[in-house]
C-alpha cells in the first residue's frame, strides 16, 4: 500500500517539468477542486436521505453547508501542503495561515452549534397562537443568550487568532486575558459592547421586556421587535422604530403593558350634564360592549368618577385581550356612546346655564329707567 511519502514523490516527480511556484499553484488548485467536489457530493447525498424529513433538518443542512465546505477545503490543503514543493519559508507561512483557518473554522462551527441548539429548543414552542406569552418568554431568552454567546466566540475567536501572530500578539492576549497597557485601551473601547452584553445576559434571565411586548418607551407606545446584542429595536404604533441601549431597560422606568398576561383593561371618560340618568347609559355600554368583537367579556363597568363645575365624569371602565384591542375597544366605547347620547339624550350633553335672580330682575329695570331730574332748590324769598 502507497504511504503518503511515496504518494508525495510521485506527484512530485510528475510536475518536475514546471517550475516550483507553477506546481504549487497546480497541487493547491487539484486538491481545491477534489475538495469542492467530494463536498458538493457529500451534500446531494444528505439531502436525498433527508427528502422525506421535516423542514427542520433540510434548513440544518443549509446551515452547515458552509462551515462544512471550509473544512474540507482546510483539509485538502493539509494534505496537499507537504505534496507541493516549498521552501521552507513557504511551507512555514502555510502552516500559520492552516493554523489560522483551523481556528476560525472552530469559531464558526461553534456558532453554527450555537444555532442549531437554539433552533432544536424553540421547535417546541409556538409564536403563531393567541396564548403565546411562554412562547415568547423563551424565545427571548434564546435569541439574547444567542446573541451574547455569538460576540464572546468571535471575540475569543479573534484573541486565539491574533495570538499566533507576533506581530500583534498583545491585542489577542488583550483580548483574552486583559493585561497590560494595551489591554486598558482594549477595555475602554469594548467596555460600552461589554455593558451591553452583561445587561442582554440579565435581561435574558429576568426578563423585564421580551419579544413583542407592549411597551411605553420614552413616550412612545410600541411593541418590542427585535433584541439583539447591543440594542433593542420598538416598533412605534405608527410604524417608526425606535432603538433603545439594552442598559436603557435596567438603569431607567418604562412600562410593560404585556409583562405577566397580554390582557387589558381600557378607560373612556364621557362627560355629561348633571340631569344625565346613569343607569340607561350603563346599560348601552353593556350592550356596545357585547356587540364589540375588541371585548374579552371580563371586565365592563361605568362609574361616576368626578363631579366638576358644570359636568359629571364618567368613566368606562372595559376589558380587551391585548393592547391593541384595548385601544380600539376604547375608541369605539367613547364613539358609540357619544351618539347615543346625541340620539336619545340629547339633554344629557354638557351645556352651560345661566339662573336669574327676581331681585336681579328689578335692579335691571331700575338701571333702565331714565335718570330723574333735580328739583329746583328753592330761593330765598
Amino acid at each position: 500500500m502507497p504511504t503518503a511519502a511515496s504518494i508525495a514523490r510521485n506527484v512530485r516527480d510528475l510536475l518536475a517539468w514546471a517550475p516550483p511556484w507553477l506546481a504549487t499553484l497546480i497541487v493547491f488548485a487539484g486538491a481545491l477542486a477534489l475538495a469542492l467536489a467530494v463536498h458538493e457530493v457529500l451534500v446531494r447525498l444528505v439531502r436525498r436521505v433527508l427528502s422525506r424529513r421535516d423542514e427542520f433538518w433540510r434548513a440544518l443542512v443549509v446551515r452547515t453547508r458552509r462551515p462544512g465546505r471550509m473544512a474540507m477545503v482546510l483539509l485538502a490543503l493539509v494534505v496537499a501542503s507537504p505534496v507541493a514543493p516549498l521552501s521552507a519559508e513557504a511551507a512555514g507561512l502555510v502552516r500559520h495561515g492552516l493554523l489560522i483557518g483551523f481556528i476560525l473554522l472552530f469559531g464558526w462551527m461553534t456558532m453554527t452549534a450555537v444555532d442549531i441548539g437554539a433552533a432544536l429548543y424553540m421547535r417546541r414552542y409556538r409564536i403563531d397562537v393567541s396564548d403565546n406569552l411562554v412562547a415568547r418568554k423563551h424565545l427571548t431568552q434564546v435569541r439574547i443568550l444567542r446573541r451574547a454567546l455569538a460576540t464572546l466566540i468571535i471575540v475569543v475567536t479573534v484573541g486565539l487568532a491574533l495570538m499566533t501572530i507576533s506581530g500583534v500578539r498583545q491585542w489577542g492576549v488583550s483580548l483574552l486575558a486583559a493585561g497590560g497597557a494595551a489591554s486598558l485601551l482594549v477595555g475602554l473601547a469594548l467596555q460600552p459592547l461589554l455593558s451591553n452584553l452583561f445587561a442582554g445576559i440579565q435581561i435574558a434571565v429576568t426578563q423585564p421586556i421580551r419579544i413583542d411586548d407592549a411597551v411605553i418607551v420614552e413616550g412612545e407606545w410600541g411593541n418590542v421587535e427585535e433584541i439583539t446584542a447591543t440594542y433593542v429595536v420598538v416598533r412605534v404604533w405608527d410604524e417608526r422604530r425606535l432603538v433603545v441601549p439594552l442598559t436603557y431597560f435596567l438603569q431607567k422606568p418604562f412600562q410593560n403593558w404585556t409583562r405577566e398576561s397580554s390582557s387589558l383593561l381600557g378607560t373612556a371618560m364621557v362627560y355629561v350634564d348633571y340631569a344625565t340618568p346613569v343607569e340607561p347609559v350603563r346599560r348601552k355600554l353593556e350592550e356596545i360592549a357585547r356587540a364589540s368583537p375588541h371585548w374579552d367579556g371580563r371586565v365592563c363597568v361605568l362609574q361616576v368618577t368626578e363631579l366638576r363645575e358644570r359636568t359629571m365624569e364618567l368613566r368606562c371602565l372595559v376589558s380587551a385581550a391585548n393592547a391593541g384591542a384595548a385601544f380600539d375597544l376604547r375608541c369605539e366605547v367613547r364613539e358609540k356612546l357619544v351618539g347615543w347620547l346625541q340620539a336619545e339624550l340629547p339633554e344629557s350633553l354638557p351645556r352651560e346655564r345661566t339662573v336669574l335672580h327676581p331681585s336681579d330682575d328689578w335692579r335691571r329695570d331700575d338701571e333702565d329707567r331714565p335718570p330723574r331730574e333735580p328739583r329746583p332748590e328753592s330761593r330765598p324769598q
